[in-house]
């Protein structure tokens, strides 16, 4: 975690997971998850990694971000003491992946981060058992431990939470350049990557920084990376603020589409014309969502069945 904390004798991270006994810095969440589901894999939101498959999905309490906005902050916000816990080790994880018959293991909910050395003995054991790994991240992790992770990590959906040192400040107590960081280093590992963002009214949904946001996406990621803007609902320390207005997603996705990016979608508005795929040629519509109701209308080994344009992600 690039915070960097300084523990004393006793004391824990600001994770709330990691404690120094004696001077050695233990994790408290290993084997010790505080959330386990079996979730359609577009919950995620991964839209162009396995469409229509279940991921089997875990967490532990705690996470090194205090955004303010968070949806899982009954989890993320907590300590494991806190919590009913299942006593699941790596290879009783894995082996019940398997048993649920979901093709992937997903590391989501609150931050991977936190609990990374649980997280990469899953990672390991699941490759070997001819399972994909994807997790849901804040991006807030240091260089040498996420290089270690993309060599089982299979696709990444990073938060990128506003574009701005401000906001990041304000709303999560973090700061914006190590995520940025994150997304340059998946993106050159390899890893199928989708980023996510919340609008928040009045925080980080405002149209030049949105442009400049999408701007950096299209010249250091590339124009293929699919980009989710979700609604915010009130919550957790935002509940005085509005629903995003749905015009202002609209907005949003107009601004994705004209800086370059071909896949742009909007989460958490059922129905929305922006929760499905369209070729980015021909305009036709290539995978169809109503919810959690996909099908998969018009992508035939990797391309639109219509105009052959091959589209980017992991489709089997």
């Amino acid at each position: 975690c690039p915070r960097a904390c300084v523990v004393p004798p006793g004391g824990r991270g600001h994770c709330g997971v990691r404690e120094n006994r004696g001077g050695t810095y233990y994790t408290l969440a290993y084997g010790n998850p505080a959330a386990i589901h079996i979730d359609p894999i577009e919950k995620k939101p991964f839209y162009h990694f396995l469409p229509t498959t279940a991921a089997f999905s875990i967490a532990t309490a705690g996470c090194n971000l205090d955004c303010k906005f968070c949806q899982n902050w009954h989890i993320s916000q907590a300590r494991p003491e806190d919590l009913v816990n299942y006593d699941l080790p790596p290879s009783d994880l894995v082996a019940e992946a398997v048993r649920s018959g979901a093709p992937s293991i997903a590391y989501t909910y609150s931050e991977p981060t936190i609990f990374f050395e649980y997280m990469l003995d899953c990672a390991r054991l699941a490759h070997e058992a001819g399972l994909k790994n994807v997790y849901h991240s804040n991006g807030y992790i240091r260089p040498e431990p996420l290089r270690e992770l993309c060599r089982y990590l299979d696709a990444a959906n990073v938060d990128l939470k506003g574009f701005t040192e401000e906001y990041y400040s304000d709303m999560t107590g973090a700061s914006l350049e190590p995520v940025l960081r994150s997304l340059r280093i998946l993106k050159e590992e390899g890893v199928h990557l989708e980023i996510t963002t919340l609008l928040v009214p009045g925080g980080n949904d405002d149209p030049e920084t949105l442009r400049a946001m999408c701007e950096w996406i299209v010249g250091n990621l590339g124009d293929s990376v699919p980009v989710h803007f979700s609604r915010f609902h009130p919550q957790h320390r935002l509940r005085n603020l509005p629903p995003t207005p749905i015009e202002r997603l609209d907005e949003a996705r107009g601004i994705a589409l004209e800086a370059g990016i071909k896949y742009v979608y909007v989460g958490n508005v059922p129905g929305h014309e922006g929760n499905s795929t369209y070729c980015p040629a021909c305009g036709a519509t290539l995978i169809s969502r109503m919810g959690y109701d996909v099908t998969l209308t018009g992508i035939r080994d990797g391309k639109c069945s219509q105009c052959g344009e091959p589209i980017e992600g992991i489709w089997q």
